[in-house]
C-alpha cells in the first residue's frame, strides 16, 4: 500500500491508455462559466487535501489511473470523510458529483472504461423555505435607506436585487455595468449552473436604486459592485463572502438571523403569494425563480398554505 495524505491507496498499477491530464482538464473545464469553474476547483481542491497530493493534476492522475473498484473505494472514503466533517448532504453531493463529472469526462474521451458507482448522499427537503419574512426585510432595506452613505446606498441596491429579482448572491456579485440597461429595464444575468446570461426585467424600485448607485459610483466599465474598504482598490469587485456578511451585519441590527439566500426565500414566497392572488399558475413563478423543477416551488406554496397544520389543528379539535 501506498501511504498517500490522509488515506492508503494501492500502489498504482500500469495503465493501459497514456493520460494527457492537462489535457484532460481542459476538455472538462471548456464551455463552463468561470463560476462554475472556480467552483469545480474548489472541490477538486478539497479531493487534493484528503489524497495528500500537491496539485489538481496530481490527484486527477491519482484517482484515475486506478482500477475500477480502487477507484470507487477511494470515492467512498471521500463521502465518509464529508461526512464525518460534518458536511450538509448538498455539499458532500456536489463534491461527488465534481469527481463524477470528470470520470465522465475521462471516459467519453476513452482515458478509462469505467464510471464511479457511488451513490449521494440522501439530501432533506428545504426546511426554511421562508426567510426572514417581507416585513423583516424591509425593516432591513430601510437601515440603508437611512445612511445616505455610499455604502448604503450600494448596499441598498444590493439588497433590492436580492429581493426585487430573486437573485442569488453570485449572481449579484458577477454584474458588470454593462450588464445594467436601465433605459431599456433590463439587466443580463448569468444563472446558475449556466454559460450564457438571460436577460430579466427591471422593477420601477430596482431600477430608481440601481439609478442611485450608478451615479456615485460612475459608469465606467467593469465589476457593478465594488468593494469600498480603504485597504483595497476602487475597481475591485464585491465577493459573495463579503455580501454574506453585509445582509447577516444587516439582519443582527433587527435581531434576526438571516442571510442572503434566506432573502430569495422570501422573494420566491412572496412572488408564489402574488401569483396565487393574481391567477397565475406555479409554472409562471418559473419565470421569476429560475428554479428548474416547479416541485421545488411546490415547496414554497405547501409551506405557505400550512395544509399540515390547519389539518393538525382540526383533527385535535374532534376529540
Amino acid at each position: 500500500m501506498e501511504e498517500t495524505g490522509l488515506i492508503a491507496v494501492p500502489n498504482k498499477g500500469p495503465i493501459a491508455l497514456k493520460m494527457d491530464v492537462k489535457a484532460l482538464l481542459e476538455s472538462f473545464y471548456s464551455g463552463k462559466s468561470q463560476r462554475t469553474i472556480e467552483a469545480y476547483k474548489k472541490d477538486w481542491q478539497d479531493f487534493q487535501r484528503f489524497l495528500g497530493v500537491d496539485s489538481e493534476g496530481e490527484a486527477v492522475d491519482l484517482f484515475l489511473s486506478r482500477s475500477p473498484g480502487e477507484a470507487n473505494s477511494i470515492a467512498l472514503q471521500y463521502r465518509k470523510s464529508l461526512l464525518e466533517r460534518g458536511l450538509q448532504a448538498t455539499s458532500v453531493n456536489r463534491r461527488l458529483a465534481a469527481l463524477r463529472s470528470l470520470t465522465q469526462m475521462a471516459r467519453t474521451t476513452g482515458i478509462i472504461t469505467w464510471k464511479l458507482e457511488i451513490k449521494n448522499q440522501k439530501a432533506e427537503p428545504y426546511r426554511d423555505t421562508k426567510g426572514p419574512g417581507l416585513d423583516n426585510f424591509k425593516r432591513i432595506l430601510s437601515l440603508t435607506e437611512d445612511r445616505g452613505d455610499i455604502k448604503g446606498i450600494r448596499d441598498k441596491a444590493i439588497l433590492r436585487l436580492l429581493f426585487d429579482m430573486g437573485l442569488r448572491r453570485g449572481e449579484v456579485v458577477s454584474l458588470d455595468v454593462e450588464d445594467v440597461d436601465l433605459e431599456g429595464k433590463t439587466i443580463d444575468v448569468l444563472g446558475k449552473g449556466r454559460t450564457q446570461k438571460i436577460l430579466l426585467s427591471l422593477p420601477g424600485p430596482t431600477i430608481a436604486a440601481l439609478d442611485e448607485w450608478l451615479k456615485v459610483r460612475g459608469d465606467f466599465p467593469g465589476p457593478l459592485f465594488l468593494r469600498l474598504d480603504r485597504a483595497k482598490k476602487e475597481d475591485t469587485r464585491i465577493t459573495g463572502k463579503a455580501v454574506y456578511l453585509l445582509v447577516r451585519r444587516l439582519g443582527e441590527k433587527i435581531g434576526i438571523k438571516t442571510r442572503p439566500h434566506a432573502i430569495r426565500h422570501s422573494a420566491v414566497t412572496e412572488a408564489v403569494k402574488k401569483a396565487q392572488k393574481n391567477g397565475m399558475d406555479l409554472e409562471e413563478v418559473l419565470d421569476f425563480s429560475r428554479h428548474k423543477d416547479v416541485r421545488t416551488l411546490m415547496m414554497y406554496r405547501d409551506r405557505e398554505r400550512n395544509v399540515q397544520g390547519k389539518l393538525s389543528e382540526l383533527v385535535a379539535e374532534s376529540i
